[in-house]
């Protein structure tokens, strides 16, 4: 009987492996139709500008006119725009809007409790008193901020949550049903433009965000920290984006897909401007971000908007390092 057991364990686990590496074999082909020029922008964080000591509106008005960028996702954090509850401030991100607006820039504007950058969740403490709490509140700030910005003309998506079903940041835990409920609001009170729900690149399979969007986003990092394995780049190629679209394409019925996160930006165990530069550098640098652009383009998406706008702006105005900056100058040159 033992040896039974020890021969079929023996022969799923030679079968999973055969299948595993043909897998990776397949994903690290080279690619055909490969997309010469792509809608480029970027995600623009006015708090995380600020966390690294820089003017967020300098920093923001050097994208917009140095850079040339026409396509931006902000964040609304929730923890600053309602600092009290029922009581509003969104000063900060209608300035955002109202200068892409003199561009003829478009924004995509993410509202939720998950929202983009570190921790990913920021949630005002008024609100965190208990799950019932925090779930009516922030459908009300959903609603709030929907109706707020909905007739400013520069917003052309609505993104609901950020990467909300993965295990990722200080977040509560995954909620479905909540993030349903998220998307009825936007749809409720705004009806004319699409929502973008989005889930990790590498670690989901996208199909629940990808069924619930009118388009889907994706992230995608190739250079990581692993608690366990520390730095390490992931073993696939642009192939690998080319099957997953073709899943949420069969079992979600979603056509529409971009990279709403393309790695721009070092990745390290800890606060990255904290880090000599000379470290940052060797997981990002003008090489590194023309390269992760040209894999994105492999991979079939015509949309990518790039991850870290203000740390190439930091490495140039406070490491006297612009190269990065002056790179990414050309490749909105090329793309736009």
């Amino acid at each position: 009987m033992f040896k039974k057991i020890f021969k079929a364990s023996c022969l799923i686990l030679s079968v999973s492996t055969v299948i595993v590496i043909l897998f990776l074999v397949y994903f690290n082909l080279p690619v055909k139709n490969v997309e010469s020029k792509v809608d480029m922008g970027v995600t623009f964080s006015n708090r995380y500008a600020k966390d690294i000591g820089l003017d967020w509106k300098e920093t923001y008005s050097a994208m917009l006119d140095d850079l040339k960028v026409r396509k931006i996702r902000v964040p609304i954090y929730w923890d600053w725009v309602e600092p009290e509850e029922g009581k509003y401030d969104f000063s900060e991100v209608e300035w955002q809007l109202q200068e892409a607006q003199k561009r003829k820039a478009e924004v995509i504007l993410v509202v939720g409790q998950k929202v983009p950058r570190w921790p990913e969740c920021f949630i005002p403490e008024w609100a965190n008193a208990d799950d019932v709490k925090r779930k009516e509140s922030l459908i009300k700030f959903v609603e709030a901020a929907v109706n707020h910005f909905k007739n400013y003309s520069a917003v052309k998506y609505w993104q609901v949550e950020n990467e909300p079903f993965l295990d990722f940041g200080v977040c509560p835990v995954a909620d479905y049903a909540l993030v349903d409920q998220e998307i009825k609001i936007v749809r409720d009170n705004d009806s004319s433009r699409k929502i973008i729900v989005t889930d990790s690149g590498e670690l989901s399979l996208w199909i629940p965000a990808a069924k619930r969007a009118d388009i889907f986003g994706t992230t995608m990092y190739r250079e990581v920290v692993n608690k366990r394995l520390g730095a390490w780049k992931y073993p696939i190629g642009p192939n690998f984006f080319k099957f997953k679209r073709l899943l949420i394409s069969v079992f979600a019925n979603q056509k529409n897909a971009f990279v709403i996160e393309l790695q721009g930006e070092p990745w390290l165990q800890g606060w990255t401007v904290n880090f000599p530069l000379s470290d940052q550098l060797v997981s990002m640098n003008e090489n590194k971000l023309r390269d992760n652009v040209q894999f994105a383009k492999n991979s079939g998406f015509s949309g990518v908007y790039i991850w870290g706008v203000e740390w190439w702006y930091w490495a140039k105005v406070q490491q006297n390092y612009p190269n990065v900056w002056n790179e990414a100058k050309k490749i909105f040159e090329e793309n736009n």
